[in-house]
């Protein structure tokens, strides 16, 4: 009987014990929740000074807690801000180097076709004078029609610079030849026998090489750069799911709730929630590496023997090649001409005393590098040579800046999940989701498939997210477009409307 009674009063110390300890416990200051709560910017109305009853968590653990739930709810939100301010923050390097680089690479493009442009023209009215001036428009097209297409105009190329040579030949054919009328009919003969007549020589055989080679690289080299700043802006919007929205709070501010506002989550912990979270922008990666990889091979053109410069700044030297060639023939082209085309009737007009023929004996010479013609701002060729080379370390730096954004989106996670930025280095003292201590469970891959066993976040992965598809897709079709630019193959005069479809793709949200 004694005994019993003894186990009886052992057991009601042990229960007043237990009661003791459950009532230090309800009495644990929240005070440096408070403070750092109040850091965030929130308000501490309702906001209790000690532990309460936590049943009404729905995130976190549900034992005596600092939270109430208008406290979690807050969080709840906090915890997506700050993650889609840690993606965009993530990525700002990556996006502003494709930002910059097109706009650089853009201005400097155009700041050269436009000088070649003047470079031609002031040459040609020093050359040629009034009969340049009368048969402007036919260079003026060209230099037109090359800034379209490099702007992303359905222009083919190889037929525009045939047009280019035909009206050449025309024009040409009756100032050679100013005694004779030639009618709409005739002149459409005499362009119909450009190919076998050869008038120019070799000079538009090369000069086609060239600069659809050159046009193309420059074109979809600046068009990629644009198609991967819209596709990086996109996919760096990250769409937060409320199941990621419920893991993000779990590791980020659950610690809040438990009284320890400073412990940081576990490294392994945080690759699982965002190996979760960023499961389809991981899904981007390999299309993302096969458009670099593209990228770079077309930057080798635009620094090999095809590259903008070496095209654009003698274009007029090549021109004026093909017109004394032209000059030189100009007897035995006339000749088959009218072999081919027939005898055209004279005009009745005279020639001058001085003759066409004599005008055009003012052969071109090559200026000295003092006397090269100046843009109206004053800009030499010689100055323009200094900004290409400048331009080409450009490229080079580019290159550089691509290699490094190969697998960006699938090594996003560990990016942010830096030992030290956002998470704890001491593995045994982190937050694993619990409490303080040691994170157990694996971490899973990247990517939608490798989510079925997330044990942090639900991840349905049935159901992709449409626009990182829609940016999937217009990674495809950038690739196919440079892979095409890169062995000198133009597609874009084909389908602009396609292309239009890309950019419409990547405008949606």
């Amino acid at each position: 009987m004694y005994a019993m009674w003894r186990l009886q009063v052992a057991l009601c110390t042990l229960s007043l014990l237990s009661l003791s300890s459950g009532g230090e416990s309800k009495a644990r200051s929240c005070s440096e929740v408070r403070q750092a709560y109040n850091a965030k910017g929130f308000s501490l109305v309702n906001v209790p000074h000690q532990e309460i009853s936590g049943e009404h968590l729905r995130v976190c653990p549900q034992g005596y807690t600092c939270c109430t739930s208008e406290m979690e709810d807050k969080l709840n939100q906090q915890s997506k801000l700050e993650f889609e301010n840690l993606v965009e923050e993530s990525s700002h390097n990556m996006r502003t180097t494709f930002v910059s680089r097109h706009k650089k690479f853009d201005e400097f493009f155009l700041e050269l076709l436009d000088n070649s442009e003047k470079s031609l023209n002031s040459m040609f009215t020093r050359t040629y004078g009034k009969l340049y001036m009368q048969n402007s428009e036919v260079f003026q097209d060209l230099f037109t029609e090359l800034k379209r297409y490099y702007t992303g105009g359905n222009v083919n190329l190889e037929e525009m610079l045939n047009d280019f040579w035909s009206r050449l030949l025309e024009r040409m054919f009756q100032l050679l030849n100013s005694q004779y009328h030639f009618t709409d009919d005739y002149l459409e003969c005499i362009s119909k026998y450009t190919d076998q007549l050869k008038p120019f020589g070799d000079v538009p055989r090369k000069l086609k090489a060239q600069v659809t080679r050159a046009f193309i690289a420059a074109r979809t080299f600046v068009q990629g750069l644009m198609v991967g700043r819209e596709v990086a802006n996109r996919v760096a919007k990250v769409n937060v799911v409320p199941a990621c929205v419920r893991a993000l709070t779990k590791m980020l501010y659950c610690p809040y709730c438990r009284g320890m506002p400073g412990l940081k989550p576990c490294h392994n912990y945080c690759h699982n929630v965002m190996r979760g979270c960023l499961a389809n922008q991981a899904d981007l990666d390999p299309e993302w590496n096969l458009f670099i990889d593209a990228m770079l091979l077309v930057a080798d053109r635009l620094e090999g023997p095809f590259n903008i410069e070496a095209v654009i700044e003698p274009i007029d030297i090549k021109i004026s090649e093909a017109i004394m060639t032209m000059q030189d023939n100009s007897m035995q082209v006339s000749a088959k001409v009218f072999q081919g085309c027939g005898q055209p009737k004279p005009s009745g007009i005279g020639r001058s005393a001085r003759g066409i023929s004599d005008v055009f004996s003012a052969r071109f010479r090559p200026y000295t590098p003092e006397e090269r013609p100046t843009t109206a701002a004053g800009t030499s060729l010689d100055r323009l040579r200094v900004v290409w080379r400048t331009m080409q370390h450009s490229v080079i730096d580019i290159k550089e800046k691509l290699k490094e954004s190969r697998r960006f989106w699938s090594n996003l996670p560990d990016d942010i999940c830096a030992k030290g930025k956002l998470t704890e280095s001491d593995e045994e003292q982190c937050w694993n989701s619990h409490t303080k201590g040691r994170y157990f469970p694996e971490v899973v891959k990247e990517g939608l498939t490798n989510q079925v066993n997330n044990p942090e976040v639900d991840v349905d992965i049935t159901r992709p997210d449409t626009l990182i598809r829609q940016q999937i897709m217009a990674l495809r079709v950038m690739t196919n477009k440079l892979r095409n630019a890169y062995n000198g193959n133009d597609i874009y005069f084909q389908d602009s409307s396609k292309f239009s479809n890309l950019t419409a793709v990547l405008k949606l949200r």
